[in-house]
């Protein structure tokens, strides 16, 4: 019989009952029977075989996904939770949309040229539309190739910068960075600048949101102008001006590519002491722009090809002068808008400087102090001594030697090398345009140096130098100005060598202040010797006495009174007791009383013992009033001493009231500042404050009428009576150096205090008024004889010629109704004299204040115990 088959075609391995519960799954055996064959009988005998164990490899794979996966989620879990605390902490990033970068301000003159720059950070804000496409591409091929397509971190660049960092490990090297310009914005604005992981995870994060909050321009607009370049340089423009000195738009493609080159450490790439790595930084720099199509090849060629010339320009074409009057703008600036403003508004300043004008006040009053110091001062010895003075030795010794405080910059420290009878020899090093120095011989002659007496004990002199020995000694260090060589001009003057003369830096001091008597605007402010040697302000700081220079105040009143300039006054002794007080006995400077004299002799004359019997005449009262309205003292004491100017004033308020005789009793305000711009051109001050209501209208119109806002400190009459009377005081009087020369219309005052401690000139033209002080700044005696008209008014001369040197000369401006009667004078000469009218024949019969004894004790009870 033929085997079973299989229904479907196959074999049948065993009897139905078995296949069938095969089918069930039911089996005597332990193990199941394979599928369509029946175990071999043998295997019914086998013992069973034990489970199947899997592999190690296999449960080790199995432990490491798993342990993976873990990791996973507590990583991610872990990230999550590190997220959330970073951006719990992450500063808010909106106000950077409506950022305005730190910018320096800047103080103009009336010129335009620049005096100053006022920043904590040296920065030029420059929108993005007016940075030139090669600036702006140097930058981003330089940091950030993928700016343009990259969310606020680029990845490829994280995963290089990890690959090189790897590499550098074992080096030691600092691993670099593939921080993105936006990453560089919220490091540089939000974040800080410390090196750790979490502050780079933090700048990640804020680079993202930044992409998501602004725009790309916006970005980049904020990173040129944000960024450090060294030479305290923020921001493009500013460096463009530090290095090339030139605007932006004038750099080229090299130029660019060395400012690229800056922002990852501008001290190693140095254009001057570090020229190679500068260069080398440069080249790779322009490399990458034309790897990223900014520039093609010939371009690259010829910027790879040029030189470097960057050099550190510190200052922009700034002027020299004016050092004292821009430290008085930027002390105003603060006043009226805050440091934080005036160091980082951008504010545009324009002020009232004549440049010209203040160089002339500050030569003027550098060589009037000069001129007394040689002839009081004498010789105060050299800066140094017993330096090597051999010819190997002396450049060093003279390289050691600090710069001198308050040295001109025409001076030279020199070493004294040789010493004979009638001349010395001196070396010194001349700097050459380039910054090079050449080493220079020079004589000193004995016949330049009469004045160099030496100074004793208590400020004596000593007597004058009879040999260069009494002078220097081989070995001294010393300030020497080279003088060139002199043909002979006559037989008076022979011609003369090249040579040496010696300087010393003055202890005098002084300050000269000029200004427009119609609109106030100071013109020039000289407020000592320099700044170098001294920030401290004496045109408008230092308080002095204005000696005889305040009396126009005290005659003043009197001509509002009606007391016309022809009465006649008593020039003859006072005295004044107080109990338990000495005797005041005032004195004129001549010593010698002059008996009666009109009040023009006294003003011209400066007679004290007239003007103290005037102010007793007229009140004290009415004297303290005038010096309050024309504001040269506020809270004057009614005094009598006050009225000889026993008060305290400073040279700016004495040019301001002398201003309002010139422009008809209006009193002046002085102002330094003619306007104030912020950073968007916005107009936030003016130092003008009259307006124009028909400004705006058309020509049809006719001019426009300013509206008079000054307030009127005196009558017309009066003021201009007081111009007539300090026409004389410089025509006849104490001030006739001051108006030495001068071919137009000038007047004024001069003024000495007791012991000549404080020298005074102050005056005027119709164009311009000028005020001259010379004294110690510790107050002391200027010596016997030393008077305003010695030292300050050839001062104010000096001025005055430079000011108005090409202007032809006008008269003052007399008021309406003012009368003229032709008089005679003391010294048989005539004159127009000025009167108010109907006061022409006012002058009353010579009267005494003091007379029987009550005046003085009217004065008694006035001093108050003053004296």
């Amino acid at each position: 019989m033929a085997p079973d088959t299989h229904p479907r075609g196959g074999r049948s391995d065993g009897p139905p009952e078995l296949r069938a519960e095969g089918r069930l799954g039911i089996v005597s055996d332990d193990r199941a029977p394979r599928r369509g064959k029946a175990p071999p009988p043998e295997a019914a005998q086998r013992p069973p075989k034990p489970p199947r164990r899997r592999s190690l490899v296999g449960r080790l794979l199995r432990l490491g996904f798993v342990s993976a996966l873990v990791l996973m989620v507590a990583g991610g879990i872990a990230a999550y939770g590190v997220y959330r605390a970073i951006e719990a902490d992450l500063p808010d990033h909106t106000w950077l949309a409506e950022y305005q970068p730190p910018q320096m301000s800047r103080i103009f003159a009336a010129d335009s040229r620049l005096m100053a720059e006022l920043a904590q950070e040296r920065r030029v804000f420059v929108p993005l539309d007016a940075i030139p496409a090669h600036v702006q591409q140097a930058f981003i091929s330089a940091e950030d190739q993928n700016f343009r397509t990259h969310f606020g971190i680029d990845p490829m660049a994280i995963l290089r910068a990890m690959v090189q960092n790897l590499r550098d490990m074992a080096t030691g090297r600092r691993p670099v960075g593939a921080s993105t310009i936006t990453q560089q914005v919220a490091k540089n604005m939000l974040v800080g600048g410390d090196f750790s992981v979490l502050r780079k995870l933090r700048e990640a994060i804020l680079a993202i949101r930044l992409e998501q909050a602004m725009s790309k321009d916006r970005i980049l607009e904020i990173y040129l102008n944000e960024i450090f370049l060294g030479a305290q340089a923020y921001g493009v423009a500013a460096a463009a001006q530090t290095y090339f000195n030139r605007d932006l738009a004038e750099l080229t493609i090299a130029e660019a590519a060395f400012l690229a080159a800056l922002p990852k450490a501008p001290s190693n790439y140095h254009p001057i002491r570090n020229r190679e790595a500068a260069i080398a930084r440069r080249n790779w720099v322009i490399g990458r722009m034309l790897a990223d199509g900014a520039i093609t090849q010939e371009q690259h060629d010829r910027a790879r090809a040029e030189p470097l010339t960057a050099r550190i320009h510190r200052r922009p074409d700034m002027l020299t002068v004016g050092g004292h009057y821009t430290e008085e703008v930027r002390r105003e600036l603060i006043s009226r808008f805050g440091q934080e403003a005036t160091t980082m508004g951008g504010l545009v300043v324009r002020t009232a400087m004549d440049p010209v004008l203040q160089e002339a006040a500050e030569r003027s009053l550098r060589e009037g102090l000069m001129a007394y110091d040689r002839r009081r001062g004498g010789w105060r010895g050299p800066v140094a001594q017993n330096v090597a003075h051999g010819e190997a030795e002396w450049r060093a010794a003279l390289a050691a030697q600090p710069r001198v405080p308050g040295m001109l910059a025409e001076w030279r420290l020199a070493v004294v090398r040789e010493v004979a009878d009638r001349q010395a020899r001196v070396s010194f090093l001349e700097r050459a345009a380039d910054g090079t120095q050449t080493p220079r011989t020079l004589p000193l002659l004995l016949e330049d140096h009469a004045w160099a007496r030496p100074v004793r004990e208590g400020n004596v002199l000593g007597p004058a130098p009879r040999r260069m020995q009494d002078i220097v000694s081989p070995g001294d260090v010393v300030l020497i100005e080279p003088q060139a060589a002199s043909p002979a001009q006559g037989r008076n003057a022979p011609a003369r060598p090249e040579r040496a003369v010696l300087r010393q830096v003055p202890e005098i001091e002084g300050a000269v202040v000029a200004l427009e008597p119609r609109s106030g605007r100071v013109l020039a402010m000289a407020g000592g010797w320099s700044l170098d040697r001294s920030w401290f302000n004496r045109a408008t700081q230092a308080l002095r006495q204005p000696g005889s220079s305040f009396k126009p105040f005290v005659y003043l009143p009197a001509l509002e009174m009606g007391i016309p300039p022809n009465q006649l006054l008593l020039d003859d002794v006072v005295e004044i007791r107080q109990p338990g007080q000495p005797v005041w006995r005032p004195g004129n400077y001549s010593g010698q009383p002059q008996g009666w004299v009109t009040m023009r002799t006294a003003m011209e004359r400066s007679l004290n013992l007239v003007t103290v019997r005037l102010a007793q005449e007229i009140g004290m009262d009415r004297v303290a009033d005038a010096a309050r309205r024309f504001g040269v003292i506020d809270n004057m004491p009614p005094f009598l001493a006050m009225a000889l100017g026993a008060g305290e004033t400073t040279v700016l308020r004495q040019a301001a009231a002398y201003a309002a005789f010139v422009n008809g009793g209006f009193r002046v305000t002085p102002t330094l500042i003619d306007s104030v711009q912020d950073r968007r051109g916005r107009v936030i001050f003016r130092g003008d404050s009259r307006t124009c209501e028909a400004c705006g209208s058309g020509p049809e119109a006719g001019p426009p009428a300013l509206a008079e806002r000054r307030q009127r400190v005196a009558d017309p009459i009066a003021a201009y009576q007081m111009v007539s009377l300090l026409q004389g005081a410089v025509q006849r009087g104490t001030g006739v150096r001051a108006g030495a020369g001068l071919t137009r219309p000038v007047a004024g005052k001069t003024g000495t205090t007791d012991d000549y401690r404080d020298n005074w000139f102050v005056g005027f033209t119709p164009e311009l008024v000028v005020a001259v002080w010379v004294g110690y700044d510790e107050p002391r005696s200027l010596g016997t004889g030393e008077t305003g008209g010695t030292n300050a008014a050839p001062i104010f001369n000096s001025v005055i010629r430079a000011a108005l040197r090409d202007t032809p000369p006008v008269p003052f401006r007399a008021p309406p109704r003012i009368s003229y009667r032709r008089i005679t004078l003391p010294n048989g000469q005539t004159m127009l004299e000025a009167f108010r009218p109907g006061t022409e024949d006012a002058a009353r019969p010579p009267t005494d204040p003091f007379a029987g004894g009550e005046g003085a004790q009217r004065l008694d009870s006035g001093l108050g115990g003053l004296y």
